[in-house]
This record gives C-alpha cells, sequence and structure tokens, in this order.
C-alpha cells in the first residue's frame, strides 16, 4: 500500500468513527443495506487521480469531523417557501424528516417511511452513495399508481441548519405505469454554519410515466452538497430534469439516466453561476439500451472572480439501441482571469444508425454586445448582468412552472447576479 493509499484510508476510517452507532433508516431493507455496507469495504475518498474526480478535491470534506443529526430541528420553513406554488411540502432539517413541517395531507401518492425499493439503476460507484444508504438520516418512499396524475407539485425542502451536520436523506419516488409527477426540490441554508448534506435520490419511471424534476441549490459558501441521482425509464417514459445552482460553497452533482425501453424521451437542462471560490461539478450519464429513444442535454455555466466548474456528460449508445437521437452541449462564460471551467463532453456510441452530437465552448463575454449596451446608456455592470441573463435565459425558460421559473429568477436578481 502506497503512501497516499494510506493517507486515504485513515481519512476514511476516521470518518466513519464519528458515524458510528447510529442506525440507518434503511437498515431493515436488507438488500440495500448490505450492498452498502459491502461496498464501504472497499471503497475510498476519491483523490484526483481518479479519473471521475480529477478537477474536484474531496480532501475538504474527509478531513472534517462531521455529526449525524438524530432528532429534527425546528425552524422557520416561511423563508425558504416558494410564493404562489400550490405544492405538496416534504422538509427535511439536517437530513432528518419533519413531519410538523410538512404538509402532505389529500396527497394522490403513497409515502412510506425508512423504506426504499430495488433500484435497478443505483450503483455504487463512490463511497458518497454507499455512505448515504449505510448512514441514512431518513428515507421516504412515494409511489404514484398506474393512471394517477398528481395535480400538484410535491416541493422537498432541504435545510441545512446545525454546524458541522452531515445530511444523509434518501428519497425514491416510483412513478407507474401512465402516472405524472412534478418535483421541485430545493436546497438552502439557516445560517451560515458548515455543514455537508449527501442527498441520496432514486427514480423509476414505468412504461409511458412522466416525471419533470425541477432542482434548485440556494446553500452558501460554507456548504457542501452532494447530489446523486439514479433514474430508471421504461418505454414511452418521459422524463426531464433541471438542475439549476444558484449559489453553493461546493457542489457535486451526479445524474446517471438509464433509458431501458423504445421512444423514450429525458431532458437534462442546468446552469451553474460559480464565483467567489465556489466550486460547481455536474457528472451526467445517460445509456440508450433500446431503439427509437432521444435525449436532449443543455449545461451553461458563467464563473466569475476565482470559481471554478465542471462538467462531464457522457451519452452511450448500445449495440441494440438504433434509431437513437443524443445531443449535448455544454456552453460556458468566464467573468474573470482567475475562474478555472474543466469541460469534457463525451459519446461511447454502440449502434450505426444514430444521430448524435455533442460540443462544448468556452470564452469571455461578447465585447460588443457589451460595448452596444453601454451606448445606450447601460452601465457596465448591469450590461454584463444583461448578458448573462440572456445566456442562461433558455436553461430557465426549461422550468415550465410559472411560480418556480419565477422565483429562481429573483434568486438571481437578489444575489445582484442578474439585471432584468
Amino acid at each position: 500500500m502506497t503512501k497516499d493509499e494510506i493517507s486515504v484510508a485513515s481519512k476514511k476510517d476516521k470518518f466513519l468513527n464519528t458515524l458510528q452507532g447510529h442506525t440507518s433508516a434503511l437498515q431493515n431493507d436488507q438488500g440495500l443495506f448490505s450492498e452498502a455496507t459491502s461496498a464501504l469495504e472497499t471503497l475510498d475518498f476519491p483523490t484526483t487521480r481518479v479519473e471521475d474526480w480529477k478537477y474536484t478535491r474531496t480532501t475538504r470534506i474527509s478531513n472534517e469531523q462531521w455529526q449525524l443529526v438524530q432528532h429534527a430541528k425546528s425552524v422557520n420553513v416561511e423563508p425558504f417557501l416558494i410564493p404562489d406554488l400550490d405544492a405538496h411540502l416534504i422538509v427535511f432539517v439536517d437530513g432528518v424528516y419533519n413531519s410538523h413541517l410538512s404538509n402532505v395531507e389529500n396527497a394522490e401518492f403513497e409515502l412510506s417511511l425508512n423504506k426504499g425499493f430495488e433500484q435497478k439503476n443505483l450503483v455504487h460507484k463512490h463511497i458518497f452513495t454507499a455512505l448515504n444508504v449505510a448512514y441514512s438520516t431518513a428515507a421516504l418512499c412515494i409511489r404514484i399508481r398506474k393512471n394517477v396524475v398528481v395535480s400538484k407539485p410535491v416541493h422537498v425542502l432541504h435545510i441545512a441548519s446545525t454546524e458541522k451536520a452531515l445530511a444523509q436523506a434518501s428519497l425514491f419516488f416510483h412513478a407507474e405505469q401512465s402516472s405524472s409527477l412534478h418535483i421541485v426540490e430545493s436546497f438552502v441554508c439557516e445560517g451560515d454554519a458548515k455543514t455537508l448534506t449527501n442527498r441520496l435520490l432514486n427514480i423509476t419511471v414505468e412504461e409511458n410515466a412522466h416525471v419533470h424534476l425541477d432542482k434548485i441549490q440556494m446553500e452558501g459558501d460554507n456548504n457542501f452538497l452532494v447530489n446523486e441521482e439514479n433514474i430508471y425509464v421504461a418505454s414511452n417514459g418521459n422524463f426531464t430534469i433541471n438542475t439549476l445552482t444558484v449559489d453553493g460553497g461546493w457542489v457535486r452533482n451526479g445524474l446517471n439516466i438509464c433509458l431501458d425501453g423504445e421512444n423514450i424521451e429525458a431532458n437534462l437542462n442546468g446552469f451553474y453561476l460559480p464565483r467567489r471560490k465556489q466550486h460547481v461539478d455536474n457528472h451526467t450519464l445517460v445509456d440508450h439500451r433500446k431503439p427509437h429513444s432521444h435525449s436532449n442535454e443543455l449545461y451553461k455555466g458563467i464563473l466569475n472572480d476565482q470559481g471554478a466548474g465542471v462538467f462531464n456528460g457522457k451519452v452511450y449508445v448500445q449495440m441494440d439501441a438504433q434509431k437513437t437521437n443524443a445531443f449535448q452541449s455544454n456552453a460556458n462564460v468566464l467573468l474573470s482571469d482567475d475562474a478555472q471551467m474543466n469541460t469534457k463532453p463525451e459519446l461511447e456510441i454502440y449502434a450505426d444508425d444514430v444521430k448524435c452530437s455533442h460540443g462544448t465552448s468556452t470564452g469571455q463575454m461578447d465585447e460588443n454586445a457589451l460595448f452596444y449596451l453601454k451606448a445606450r446608456g447601460i452601465g457596465d455592470e448591469n450590461a454584463r448582468k444583461l448578458l448573462a441573463a440572456a445566456f442562461i435565459n433558455d436553461v430557465v425558460n426549461k422550468v415550465e412552472n410559472e411560480a418556480v421559473q419565477q422565483y429562481v429568477i429573483n434568486q438571481l436578481v437578489d444575489r445582484g447576479l442578474l439585471f432584468v
């Protein structure tokens, strides 16, 4: 064992020692729990020598002593609600489900606590997924029965609140045949406590079902956020996800989508706006397994100050997946000389009758457009904000719910990121 391997192993041991004695919310789900605990024996915190983590360091997480919160803390949720959004509300505080703050009365779905389900696309690719299951602070399983259209969105609100808290909520959504669901998930912080949120989300979209997810990330500079999503879609299914990183000190999004049927449509959209010393990493994987399916991917970033971004998008087209359409685009604007962007779109195609493309661009803000706006009396700062708004506008427009879209815009304006 090398010196680096000994160092990583000792960090993992110290990290796990602080979690001993905690009973996972998924402990009774022997299939998931056993797989996760076994994976923990071999998985370590990734170093920059691991390709998928080449530009994202985990030492700031593994060097800290985090604590699992045992009981739901009472907080004021009003500042974190989305105005004019009529939705079912599910609230996690430091990863613990708070039934008193939640509101799922008269819901058209079934909600089970401390329960998961066998996820066809759940793979323990890295230590954070295994940690979540082995030491889950809360687990919710939501099932939408066949032909049920949930009439209003489900708003899942994650509030980070306690210093050095490790929040590990596990969420399972199962949309049965011909059902429909809109999920809004927001990540916020109360105060400036240093926290780590390690959330695992698993979604099964059965035949002809539709699931739409708007994920809004708005934690602060002191917060670490790991999101892992495993999505399985069957024939004629439709899945859309909008990942909107408004704010956050250290963010890692891992999105894995398995298209295991024909005539599926999957849409992946996102924007990220790292500034100061913030770091945002988006890793996506779309696996086309059967013919006649479509995936569309659009991610855009605006990086300022010493902000850093990572985008790694992989599209697999399996041998049986003829007539596949897969499109991927990543575009970035650097607003300072110290901002950094590392982007790597990838296609791996084993079928010969497909339409696939990928592309990436990273550059500076258009000086001619800036000159045009300033010549018409708009100040330099507001001119840059207007161009930023125009740059990410096609991603913002993917948010179909008007209340959610306006909320996102207002958050960007309040933070001085946009001028509208």
